[in-house]
């Protein structure tokens, strides 16, 4: 004897569904409950009943011959696919997914160009916006909310959604091929299972489906629905999901407004106090921030809400209402207040857990263990993480972070990463998103392990670089993640490279990484031995080429260079080069700097270099800046010059009162037409000085004049000086400095 179907059709993530489902099921007591869900991936349901599988999950399904191809179908406990799903394994009854196959699915062509458009027809675009139109709502979410969610009282709730739904499909347009086939295979299943079975049979899909599957329709004609559709081989499992990634703004198109919220309703949902809860983890979260929050202003907060939910004539109050209570009661009427707290609250932040024994890809199954080995904790919202790589523990952490990044797995972000590098000590930001899952799994091609798999990724991206200084920060990244045998494949790669290269500037680029190679070996105890002698190589190559190449360049060229002389000028103090290699670098800058031909922003930058390393004297620094500026100097050219000096030297001309001087004497020199024609190059290169350093250089410089003995300070200057200093920068003001 066949068994009889009830079908009860739910909002995907409601939990006023999934009460008023379990609530049906307890009646009912069905000998099968059939899901809404991939049908291959069956076998998995009851899974969903292990006490260690904490929600919110995802169904992740992907092709074994192609990863990039994959699907979620994400379950939190207020989700009634995932209640139904509790309530079958508590109660022994047959559990099945009677969606299309996941292998049916994915092998439809993956192109969003050719993915048919949304529907044009509003009804079947959103049927429940469209009921909520015809109430007087101005969305579908606020209608559910009161009908079903919400309501204390709803009534026959699927008896109702079923005939609301009946009606609206009679007036939409026919369903697209896709959603035909979905509908013939549930239809399918059911009868089935129908045949297989005796007893009740509960169906649980989403309430849009209700009519097609309660309708009568020729089996044969399903079947000849879904013949000769493709197929591709496909592997299912369960993977961690986040709160925030259920929610609509995320993207999900069957999210839900509030996760966090729905999450509360479930939690209270035989709680007469709900309200005082929600608020009560509200004045929790005001606090922890430091704001007062007193007892009676809570409890005018709950009086408001209940005032604003009647005068709306909502059931009661939604979390709208208790955000506008909350506002004006809790807040002082600040907006931004609540705006700082809302997202932990009506967001969340919780990461779902998948049972130890739950099969998974291979290299889900690493990260697993290596979240438990490094005491990490997966979380949806951001935070800081520091480790200290002296310790096991805190360089383990960094080894996988590391590790991820290679993948592309940007679980973890390393911030202050220039001041970190050569140190013992590292600063992370941490934010696990859910694709990280289908990215490691895209990673399968490359090894079944996280360390294999970055290693092979490394490898081939080693292989294929044709520049030698992001070879050489794919050589840091290899290190830094300790991936041995990376680092050896890259490092032979990168001698040969680096003696095929002839390029001075290609040579400057990749001495800042080739640097942060040789201090992050002595924090990672890693051995970079066979590097050691290729920077000195390096530097020497690009200091016989330097003044060469430093001639004659285009203003594009030589920003450009200049950039790459800072960064390899401070790469080469801190790999800590030998005397005789720091010498010769040296002197390929005294070459440069003495080179009629090259370039003034060049020549100002390797003055100032040399000026910095106590290699050029203030007498000497005072000579170059009047052959530099001398009056028969085009403008443009001592532009370049004074602009590549004292760029960013704010802080060396206030401390370094050697240099001030050299620059003063300089100006003290200049005729007045000659001072007068400079003024709009001085104006050029100050304009970089923010306000504060203009003031702090103007204070040491009257400082210093009253002490000099070539000035006599005028009558009263003390008393004067404020208004000039006020006039001089109204005027750099004005001039748009």
């Amino acid at each position: 004897m066949a068994g009889a179907v009830s079908i009860f059709g739910i909002r995907h993530h409601g939990p006023g569904s999934a009460r008023r489902l379990v609530e049906a099921l307890d009646a009912l007591q069905p000998r099968v409950v059939l899901i809404e869900g991939p049908a291959d991936a069956s076998g998995l349901l009851p899974l969903l009943g292990d006490p260690a599988m904490v929600p919110p999950v995802a169904l992740l399904s992907y092709v074994v011959a192609d990863p990039t191809r994959a699907s979620f179908a994400p379950f939190a406990q207020y989700s009634p696919e995932y209640q139904a799903a509790c309530w079958g394994v508590r109660h022994g009854a047959e559990l099945r997914f009677i969606d299309l196959p996941a292998a049916d699915v994915l092998a439809q062509v993956a192109d969003e160009a050719s993915a048919p458009p949304d529907p044009p027809d509003p009804v079947t675009r959103d049927p429940i916006g469209t009921l909520a139109t015809l109430a007087g709502y101005s969305d579908g979410e606020s209608w559910w909310a009161d009908v079903i969610e919400e309501n204390p009282h709803p009534g026959p709730v699927f008896a109702a959604v079923a005939d609301a739904m009946a009606a609206l499909r009679a007036q939409a347009a026919d369903p697209d091929p896709q959603e035909a086939a979905r509908e013939a295979h549930m239809r399918l299943a059911i009868a089935q299972a129908a045949k297989e079975f005796d007893g009740p049979i509960a169906v649980v899909c989403g309430a849009w489906h209700v009519p097609a599957l309660t309708g009568r329709r020729p089996l044969a004609a399903d079947r000849a629905l879904l013949r000769g559709r493709p197929r591709v081989k496909v592997c299912t499992t369960w993977a961690p999901w986040t709160a925030p990634r259920l929610a609509r703004a995320s993207g999900y198109g069957a999210g839900v407004a509030a996760p966090g919220w729905c999450a509360h309703l479930w939690a209270t949902q035989k709680d007469a106090n709900a309200t005082v809860i929600w608020l009560a983890r509200i004045v929790t979260a005001l606090r922890a921030q430091g704001h007062f929050v007193s007892v009676a202003s809570v409890i005018e907060a709950q009086r408001l809400a209940l005032t604003l939910a009647a005068l709306r004539n909502r059931p009661a109050p939604g979390f709208e209402e208790l955000a506008d209570a909350v506002i004006a009661c809790l807040c002082e009427g600040y907006r931004t207040r609540w705006d700082s707290i809302a997202p932990a609250l009506l967001i969340g932040s919780d990461v779902g857990a998948i049972p130890p024994d739950v099969p998974r890809a291979p290299l889900l199954e690493d990260l697993q263990r290596q979240i438990k080995a490094t005491r990490l904790k997966a979380e949806a919202l951001e935070r800081t993480l520091s480790v200290d790589l002296r310790s096991a523990g805190g360089l383990a952490r960094s080894t996988l972070l590391h590790r991820l990044n290679v993948l592309d797995v940007g679980w973890g972000r390393l911030v202050d990463a220039g001041g970190s590098r050569g140190t013992f000590r590292e600063n992370w930001v941490l934010c696990w998103q859910p694709e990280f899952a289908v990215q490691l799994v895209e990673n399968l091609v490359h090894g079944a392990t996280i360390a294999e798999a970055a290693t092979g990724r490394l490898m081939e991206r080693m292989g294929r670089e044709p520049t030698l200084d992001v070879l050489a920060e794919l050589v840091r990244a290899a290190l830094v993640a300790d991936l041995d045998r990376a680092v050896a494949a890259g490092a032979g790669m990168l001698a040969n490279k680096a003696a095929l290269t002839t390029t001075c500037h290609a040579l400057l680029r990749a001495l800042p990484p080739m640097a942060a190679i040789v201090r992050y070996g002595e924090a990672r105890a890693g051995t970079v031995a066979h590097l050691d002698g290729l920077m000195p190589q390096m530097v020497v190559r690009a200091a016989l080429s330097l003044p060469h190449d430093a001639r004659n360049l285009d203003a594009a060229a030589a920003t450009a260079l200049r950039h790459a002389l800072l960064a390899a000028d401070q790469a080469i103090a801190l790999a800590q080069m030998g005397q005789d290699i720091t010498a010769q670098w040296r002197q390929a800058l005294h070459a440069v700097m003495e080179e009629e031909a090259t370039t003034r922003l060049i020549t100002g930058t390797v003055a100032r270099l040399l000026y910095e390393a106590d290699a050029l004297g203030a007498e000497a620094t005072t000579d170059l800046m009047a052959r530099m500026l001398s009056p028969g100097t085009p403008i443009a050219q001592a532009a370049g010059f004074f602009e590549g000096f004292f760029e960013e030297a704010g802080p060396r001309l206030i401390h370094d009162a050697t240099l001030r001087q050299a620059v003063d004497a300089w100006l003290v020199s200049l005729d007045e037409e000659v001072f007068m024609n400079s003024l709009p190059l001085f104006r050029r290169v100050f304009s970089a000085f923010d306000r504060a350093e203009r003031r702090r250089l103007l204070d040491a410089l009257f400082a210093r004049a009253q002490a000099a003995r070539d000035y006599l300070p005028v009558p009263d200057a003390a008393a004067l000086w404020p208004a000039h200093q006020a006039r001089v920068l109204a005027l750099l003001d004005a001039g748009g400095v």
